[in-house]
C-alpha cells in the first residue's frame, strides 16, 4: 500500500497491518514506530499502533478520548513500556527505560500534567534534567514569560506558567523529536498563540508530535496527521484544506461520521415558554476566557455541556457556584436576578457543584457520615443541638439510594473513587437539591458506577431538579440529557437535542465545524501566523452561516 504525499489531503488507511504504511514511508524517517501494542488487565490501550515522523515536519497525533494517544507519547519517551512493538530513531532501533532514557535518545516529551517537583524551586527542577540555563530563558522568553523569577517554588505558579516552563526546558535539552500532548489546553490565548508560532519554527532537521482536540490548530500548523481510534492507526492523512472532515471520519469511523451530517444544525424542540427556568444565564463572562454564555436550564431536565478542553466550561461552572464572580452578564436563579458572592449563596439558592475531582471536594480524613452531613447538619437542630437522629435518617437514605459502600466508611479516603463520587452527590441528595451543577462527575470511574450515577441523573429530573451536566465523554450525552449545548472559544455556538446529539454531531459542534465549511488554504499551509489563521478560520465558518 502506497501514500500519495504529494496530493493535498491525501489520506492513507490502515485496513490490515499497519507494518505496511511504515515500510513504504521509511524514507528519511526520522522517527518509525511499528506495531507497538499495550494492555492494562483487560484494557487494550494500543494495538499495533504505528507512527512514522519525517525530519522538519510538525506531525499530528489524533484521536478521541481514549484512543491511546497519551499512551503511545509515554512509551515514545519511556514513561511507560509497550507490550510489544520496535522504535526507530534516526535509522537505530532504541528502547526507552526511562524518560532519561529517551532523552539521551533524542525524544522529549511535554505531557498533559506539569513534570516538575511542587516543592523545589524552578532553579532546581531544571537542575534535575540537566538543562541550560541560558536555553531554557531564551525559549521562556520566546515564549512570552519573560519575567519568571527561578527561585519561585514550582507549585506556586499557575498551570499556565507551569505548562510554559516545562515547555521551554524541553525545547533547551534540543531533541530530535519533541512530542507535547495537549500542550494549548491550560493556556490563555496570548501564550497560545507564542506557541503555536514557536512549534512551527523548529528546524529543518527536527519533528514535533503535537497532539490536540483542536482542529483548528492542527490545520494551522501540522504539516501530517496520524489519526488513532481505539487503539489502531487507522489511517494517515496530509493536513490541507478540507482535511478536517477526513480526519474526523476516521475518528469515528465513516458510518458514525455520515449519521451525524444531518444534527449538526438541529435545534431543540423541548423549550417550556410557560415554565420559568432554574437558570437563565445571559451574556455570561469571566473576561477572560469564558466570553459569551447565553442558555436556560429548567426544573426537570438534565442539560449537558459538550466543550473541547479549554474553551470556558470550567470558568462557567465557576461563575455557576459562586466560586468566582462574572465579569459581565447576568444570572437569574427562579427568575430572580442573583450575584453569588461565595459558593454558601449559590447554595442557599440551591445551586450546588459536584466537581470531578473528589479530592477537592471531600474531607478525605472524615467519615462517610461526617462529609454527606456537611451542608445540612445545621440545619436539623433543636435547641442549637444537632438532630442525630434526622441526620442518621437523612444520610442513610442517601447511601442506600446511591448504593455506597461504605464498609470503609470511617475515612473517605478509603472508599474506592466511584463511592467517593457517591459521597460527594450523596450530600446534596440527602439535603434536598433542586439545581445541580456536576463537571465531568464519572470521570475515571467503572462503568457499573457511572451507570448508576446515570440513573440517579434521570430520577433527580423526574423529581424535578435541574441538572446541568458537563461531560467529557461524548457518549454519555444521549444516555443521561434532554438537550445539550456546545461552547467553542468561550461561547455557546450550538444547541441539540439528545437525539441529534451522537457523538459525530458534538465532535463537528465542539470544533464549531458545519458540512461544506472548509479552512482558508493559507491555514493548511500552515504559512499564516497561529493568530491569522484563527482569525481566518472564525471568517470561514462566518461565511458558512455557523453561530
Amino acid at each position: 500500500m502506497a501514500v500519495d504525499a504529494g496530493s493535498p489531503g491525501s489520506t492513507a488507511t490502515l485496513s490490515q497491518s499497519t507494518r505496511d504504511l511504515m515500510t513504504v514511508t521509511a524514507t528519511n524517517l526520522l522517527l518509525e514506530a511499528t506495531d507497538v501494542s499495550k494492555t492494562y488487565g483487560a484494557v487494550v490501550a494500543l494495538d499495533h499502533a504505528s507512527l512514522a515522523v519525517r525530519p522538519g515536519e510538525v506531525h499530528a497525533l489524533i484521536g478521541a478520548n481514549g484512543a491511546g494517544k497519551s499512551t503511545f507519547v509515554k512509551i515514545l519517551t519511556g514513561a511507560v513500556r509497550p507490550d510489544a512493538g520496535r522504535i526507530v530513531v534516526r535509522g537505530r532501533e532504541r528502547t526507552s527505560q526511562s524518560p532519561a532514557d529517551a532523552r539521551r535518545n533524542g525524544l522529549v516529551s511535554v505531557y498533559q500534567e506539569p513534570a516538575v517537583i511542587p516543592d523545589l524551586d524552578i532553579r532546581d527542577n531544571l537542575r534535575l534534567t540537566s538543562t541550560s540555563l541560558a536555553g531554557f530563558r531564551f525559549w521562556l522568553n520566546e515564549l512570552g514569560l519573560e519575567n519568571l523569577d527561578l527561585s519561585t517554588p514550582a507549585r506556586r505558579l499557575p498551570l499556565a506558567s507551569l505548562r510554559i516552563v516545562d515547555l521551554a526546558r524541553a525545547l533547551a535539552i534540543e531533541p530530535d523529536v519533541l512530542l507535547l500532548d495537549e500542550i494549548t489546553a491550560a493556556l490563555p490565548a496570548n501564550l497560545t498563540e507564542r506557541v503555536l508560532h514557536v512549534v512551527q519554527q523548529q528546524g529543518d532537521e527536527r519533528a514535533v508530535i503535537f497532539i490536540s482536540h483542536r482542529l483548528i490548530e492542527i490545520a494551522a500548523i501540522c504539516d501530517r496527521a496520524t489519526v488513532l481510534r481505539n487503539g489502531e492507526t487507522v489511517g494517515v492523512v496530509d493536513v490541507a484544506a478540507g482535511s478536517e472532515e477526513r480526519i474526523l471520519d476516521l475518528m469515528l469511523g465513516e458510518a458514525g461520521a455520515a449519521l451525524g451530517e444531518h444534527a449538526q444544525s438541529a435545534v431543540s424542540a423541548t423549550h417550556r415558554p410557560e415554565q420559568v427556568p432554574r437558570i437563565s444565564a445571559r451574556n455570561l463572562s469571566d473576561g477572560r476566557r469564558l466570553r459569551d454564555a447565553t442558555f436556560d436550564l429548567y426544573p426537570g431536565e438534565v442539560l449537558g455541556v459538550v466543550a473541547l478542553d479549554g474553551q470556558g466550561q470550567d470558568e462557567l461552572f465557576d461563575l455557576l457556584s459562586g466560586a468566582e464572580r462574572p465579569a459581565a452578564g447576568s444570572l437569574l436563579v427562579d427568575g430572580k436576578p442573583v450575584s453569588f458572592h461565595h459558593p454558601a449563596d449559590a447554595i442557599r439558592m440551591g445551586v450546588c457543584f459536584v466537581a470531578a475531582d473528589r479530592a477537592e471536594a471531600l474531607l478525605m480524613q472524615r467519615s462517610v457520615r461526617e462529609n454527606i452531613s456537611l451542608p445540612f447538619s445545621a440545619r436539623i437542630t433543636r435547641w442549637g443541638w444537632i438532630d442525630l437522629g434526622r441526620e442518621r435518617q437523612k444520610i442513610d437514605k442517601a447511601v442506600d439510594t446511591l448504593q455506597i459502600d461504605a464498609r470503609a466508611g470511617s475515612e473517605v479516603r478509603r472508599l474506592s473513587g466511584g463511592n467517593q463520587q457517591k459521597v460527594t452527590i450523596a450530600r446534596w441528595v440527602a439535603s434536598g437539591v433542586k439545581t445541580m451543577l456536576c463537571f465531568d462527575p464519572t470521570r475515571g470511574i467503572d462503568i457499573r458506577t457511572k451507570t448508576q450515577i446515570y440513573m440517579l441523573l434521570r430520577e433527580l429530573a423526574a423529581a424535578g431538579a435541574a441538572i446541568l451536566l458537563y461531560t467529557s465523554e461524548l457518549k454519555e450525552v444521549q444516555l443521561v440529557c434532554d438537550r445539550v449545548i456546545v461552547i467553542f472559544n468561550g461561547e455557546v455556538v450550538a444547541e441539540l437535542p439528545a437525539g441529534g446529539a451522537d457523538e459525530a454531531a458534538l465532535l463537528r459542534a465542539a470544533h464549531n465545524l458545519k458540512p461544506g465549511a472548509e479552512l482558508p488554504e493559507a491555514m493548511a499551509a500552515g504559512t499564516a501566523t497561529a493568530k491569522a489563521a484563527v482569525e481566518a478560520a472564525v471568517e470561514a465558518s462566518e461565511a458558512a452561516g455557523q453561530p
